[in-house]
């Protein structure tokens, strides 16, 4: 890594520069943490945080925007606003957040937040794998009870190894995406509590569903575009090669397993992205409102990106 592009990240909102302290750097713990708590007081994470509601919700609503109690459904074209209380968490997570800053913050969702899905309690979780496994990974992060929603998993775990949030419509055929979210949620949960035998079967037989193809292709070999797509930061509500190899190298790391060689096609694809200044570009910005940017723009170089790229080849190539 160039020291120019080191000198880029670093120059970032404290929720990427501690993880550019920690993971590319070098930086002793004492200095990355010190850069982590400002999350909370500066830049990103404290705009967030004074955007919450005084019901423990943002833009008053758990998976879309409220407004006079009606949910705010997107227009046609207009895609997913990302504004409410499930993307808001899982960015303050994400960001490093210390989940003492959102104290109580767990009781007040668990009085006054309702699923738009048949008006479900939220840590209760409703029926779509991949909200579901955000809402995992947020309970156990603020320390709501969510056990029973982290049960969940293996009881709707398909045949074939994975997920589809297409479930309730009858399909037994897993999803990547799907997939993905929830191997990423059941991580978390494993990381905060310590998990169970029965969590972590699932998500190992999760995780060998995207190994099998190799994170990049459908069950008969045929790439599967979606897959293919360059990488974008952050990314919401799509698959990309990044974020499954993200996904594996923390898991990887968490079990002490070396990465595993089916994912090397999607390696190779994520270093072909690597522009001849060391940095990688913003994929496809997915459409919808937001609170406010946190990176560049289509085509333009992506910070997000660029260290998400350069921690998994490090990871990948043993540097």
């Amino acid at each position: 890594m160039a020291d120019d592009v080191l000198t880029w990240l670093l120059d970032s909102d404290p929720a990427l520069r501690w993880q550019v302290e920690r993971d590319l750097a070098d930086a002793p713990p004492g200095v990355w943490q010190a850069t982590r708590a400002r999350v909370a007081v500066e830049g990103w994470g404290a705009r967030l945080l004074a955007l919450q509601d005084d019901d423990g919700q943002w833009a008053g609503g758990a998976f879309f925007p409220r407004a006079d109690g009606e949910v705010q459904w997107p227009a046609e074209g207009e895609g997913q606003p990302w504004t409410a209380t499930t993307w808001s968490l899982t960015a303050l997570r994400e960001w490093g957040l210390d989940a003492g800053a959102l104290a109580g913050t767990a009781e007040l969702l668990a009085a006054h937040c309702r699923w738009e899905y048949e008006d479900l309690p939220y840590w209760g979780g409703e029926t779509d794998v991949c909200i579901n496994a955000k809402t995992l990974a947020n309970g156990v992060w603020l320390g709501a009870d969510v056990e029973a929603l982290a049960a969940w998993f293996p009881e709707h775990q398909l045949a074939d190894g994975g997920w589809n949030c297409a479930w309730v419509e009858g399909s037994t055929r897993s999803s990547v995406h799907s997939t993905l979210n929830a191997v990423r949620g059941l991580l978390a949960h494993e990381v905060a509590t310590g998990g169970s035998d029965e969590l972590r079967a699932a998500r190992h037989r999760g995780e060998e569903h995207l190994l099998a193809r190799r994170l990049t292709h459908r069950s008969d070999g045929t790439p599967l575009e979606a897959c293919l797509t360059p990488p974008v930061w952050p990314s919401r509500w799509r698959f990309d090669a990044l974020r499954a190899l993200e996904h594996l190298r923390a898991a990887s790391l968490h079990d002490g397993t070396p990465p595993d060689p089916r994912a090397a096609d999607a390696v190779d694809r994520l270093r072909a992205g690597r522009q001849p200044d060391g940095r990688w570009l913003q994929g496809p910005v997915q459409p919808g409102a937001v609170w406010f940017p946190v990176d560049a723009p289509t085509g333009e170089p992506s910070k997000g990106v660029t260290l998400g790229a350069l921690r998994v080849l490090r990871w990948w190539d043993g540097t």
